[in-house]
């Protein structure tokens, strides 16, 4: 799997706005393997990243049903709630980061430096500070609780903006990031829901997202 991140001049607006013309004819990424463990909900996922000078924006749009999130702060366990994930690792040898959104904007985000999970948990790993987490931006088309659980249909979209300056403390100067190439890959789920279910843009050969090995290629347009 491959996406190409395209340059912008300007900064999309933080409107979670996915027919905005900030977001008009970028390449789309659609979030298509589902696990067989999942239930038979499989909501149609999608998203676009572009960058400017300064960071990287993304933007999903999730036609989704069953929808819950009741975690609110930093670093919560989001995943249990319906949840979009972005996965990137800028450089070979440095580790990535898992930025996980629930779909009431909440997030976490990890720098995994060894994803084994054979005890249970990552083996090597810190949680990116607070006071770094604060520089993500987050901006959600649904309220920051939703409970009880919504089974009709919904349509609900999720903006983020990552500074280039985020990564640094962690694997050093990025450079120019015009013409690079990183791994990476976007998830959709939900664990406590009534219709649980997991899924990713390059497909996952085990019920785990944490596997460098699947990630799919993140190239950043000259």
């Amino acid at each position: 799997m491959e996406y190409m991140i395209r340059r912008v001049d300007r900064a999309p607006q933080l409107d979670a706005d996915w027919e905005g013309p900030d977001w008009a004819g970028w390449e789309v990424a659609e979030i298509t393997h589902f696990r067989p463990e999942s239930s038979l909900h499989r909501p149609r996922t999608e998203v676009r990243l572009v960058y400017d000078s300064t960071g990287l924006h993304g933007i999903y749009r999730v036609h989704d049903r069953y929808v819950r999130c009741v975690r609110t702060n930093y670093l919560d366990e989001v995943w249990k709630d319906s949840c979009v994930e972005f996965f990137a690792e800028p450089r070979a040898g440095s580790g990535y980061f898992n930025f996980e959104f629930n779909c009431g904007g909440a997030f976490l985000v990890f720098h995994v430096t060894d994803p084994d999970r054979s005890t249970g948990k990552l083996k090597a790993f810190r949680k990116v500070p607070v006071e770094t987490g604060r520089t993500v931006q987050v901006r959600s088309s649904l309220p920051p609780v939703v409970d009880p659980e919504i089974a009709d249909p919904v349509l609900w979209t999720l903006q983020f903006y990552v500074p280039f300056t985020f990564f640094e403390p962690f694997i050093g100067p990025l450079g120019k990031v015009a013409g690079q190439t990183w791994k990476g890959n976007f998830y959709k789920c939900a664990e406590e829901v009534s219709h649980p279910h997991w899924a990713a843009w390059s497909a996952v050969d085990e019920l785990n997202f944490h596997l460098p090995r699947c990630f799919g290629t993140l190239r950043f347009a000259s």
